[in-house]
């Protein structure tokens, strides 16, 4: 028996985060403040410390993606503009269709072309609209950073179990989005970073239980999940196991929660609260 904790992007810049714990001598204000916080984050990341550690003995792997960006982005605002020339303000979304009718345009023309086939691409495989998000999880920045509570959590189990986590970097493409742990929204041919993850889908399943937690339930994690259930031979997914409130939705996307829900009970997935659940071992 095989125990693999899934962890989707447990960092700084998804954690609503108190305020007391964002000061540090001699640092600015705005170099610790979370880019995109999901309420009830934090809470959420505190429970998942709280039962790695309780559970250590019992989990075999421990799996962490992180959302990994750089500034210059399709999915950041410095990389549209409207009409007019203005700033595209964080959480618009953007289609195809605005761009061919002119309401959104990329700040260098040069980009106009390959940005167009990128939303004809999204909107082709049908899973989500495009949308501008504030610079998050930028590579280097406290906000890529693991919450602080969880991190504790995973280094205290290396170092009872003797053994590393494995960590997955995703989203680094500038040209596509990359939700889910195992593949980018679009695919580039050119960049095999953003193909289905083969490693990570072997991982997966070779182990007796999957157990999923993280951030956010409404995208990452739950586009994580819509691949695995793609994926994964149908029995497989009986090995799924999500921990319920160790995952939250970004707000006004709620529904999109309650569909990641309704997935994993249709396919046969376990749904458990962490304070109710222990790991079969």
């Amino acid at each position: 028996m095989s125990t693999l904790l899934l962890v989707i992007d447990p960092q700084n810049d998804f954690c609503d985060l108190p305020a007391h714990t964002l000061s540090a001598p001699g640092v600015s204000p705005s170099v610790v403040q979370p880019a995109l916080p999901v309420p009830g984050a934090d809470a959420d990341l505190l429970r998942l410390a709280h039962w790695l550690t309780t559970h250590a003995s019992q989990v075999d792997a421990v799996t962490v993606t992180l959302d990994s960006h750089l500034r210059f982005d399709i999915a950041h605002p410095d990389f549209w503009r409207t009409a007019d020339g203005a700033p595209v303000a964080p959480f618009t979304p953007i289609t195809a269709q605005d761009v061919r009718d002119g309401r959104f345009v990329t700040a260098a023309p040069a980009h106009a072309s390959r940005a167009l086939a990128y939303l004809d691409a999204l909107r082709a495989r049908g899973r989500h609209a495009h949308m501008v998000w504030p610079v998050h999880c930028e590579l280097g920045t406290w906000g890529h950073g693991v919450h602080p509570a969880f991190q504790q959590a995973i280094a205290e189990w290396q170092r009872q179990r003797l053994r590393a986590i494995t960590t997955v970097i995703k989203g680094t493409n500038p040209w596509t989005e990359h939700y889910s742990a195992l593949q980018a929204a679009v695919p580039d041919p050119q960049d095999p970073g953003t193909a289905l993850n083969g490693d990570l889908l072997r991982q997966v399943s070779s182990a007796s239980q999957v157990i999923l937690a993280g951030e956010a339930s409404s995208h990452c994690v739950r586009y994580t999940v819509l691949d695995l259930l793609e994926h994964l031979p149908e029995d497989a997914a009986r090995r799924l196991v999500l921990l319920t409130d160790c995952t939250s939705p970004v707000p006004g996307f709620e529904a999109d929660h309650a569909r990641l829900l309704a997935a994993l009970q249709q396919a046969g997935a376990t749904l458990a609260c962490s304070t109710d659940f222990t790991p079969a071992h």
